[in-house]
């Protein structure tokens, strides 16, 4: 995990970002105990409220949950959630916009469709 401190991006929501990548990249895989706020807390000298905030976020998402008196687990079924939400993102961020400048250069969706297998083609 890799906190910046002078990031504009909040630190609660940073923690929240990179557990949740952490998880959907398989370093905590479901059913297993992810690092305590204090753990977190103290690798990163930031206050423990700070990433009870962030892991609360990932709670309410319903992709970890506590148990009590043992800590927090990764909830069974949060890898699709994740993947769900971030196929939602990239819709949102990447095609949407897309789609927005095909149109004014007056691309078809043929067109479109040919760039992006193009893509594909040079990996």
């Amino acid at each position: 995990m890799n906190i910046n401190p002078n990031s504009e991006k909040p630190i609660f929501i940073q923690i929240a970002e990179q557990l949740e990548d952490s998880i959907f990249t398989g370093v905590f895989p479901e059913e297993t105990k992810i690092p305590s706020t204090n753990e977190i807390s103290a690798l990163f000298n930031i206050n423990p409220h700070t990433v009870l905030k962030g892991m609360n976020i990932l709670v309410d998402e319903e992709i970890i949950y506590k148990k009590r008196g043992l800590g927090m687990f990764v909830k069974e079924g949060a890898v699709g959630k994740i993947r769900q939400k971030r196929q939602g993102q990239f819709y949102e961020q990447y095609i949407a916009s897309m789609i927005e400048e095909a149109s004014k250069l007056h691309m078809t969706k043929e067109e479109v469709i040919a760039l992006v297998e193009r893509g594909y083609d040079n990996e």
